[in-house]
């Protein structure tokens, strides 16, 4: 396989699997707080809260992710297998005329 391909499905499997984090933080953080915090809470504060828990599980997801890249960046280097995502990081020098 090629980098490119490679940098394809990396981004997609990554995708797919922040999706998952994302959508297990936010069965746990549902979980917790319907046996923890919900029989505390009157009713009108339940809709505000369940709006409260999908950025939560958006944030704690996107660490949990983050955490992730870099144990597998410690572990096998980048730039032999992936091609950069924006191009290289370096700007050529400028030629003045």
């Amino acid at each position: 396989m090629n980098k490119k391909r490679n940098t394809i499905l990396f981004l997609l499997a990554g995708t797919a699997a922040n999706v998952i984090i994302m959508i297990i933080c936010f069965i746990i953080i549902y979980v917790f707080y319907d046996l923890a915090i919900r029989p505390i809470l009157p009713e009108a504060v339940i809709p505000w809260i369940l709006l409260l828990i999908f950025p939560a599980s958006i944030v704690s997801a996107f660490f949990i992710y983050r955490g992730i890249i870099k144990l597998i960046s410690n572990k096998i280097d980048m730039e032999k297998y992936f091609d950069p995502i924006f191009g290289n990081r370096r700007r050529p020098p400028r030629k003045d005329n």
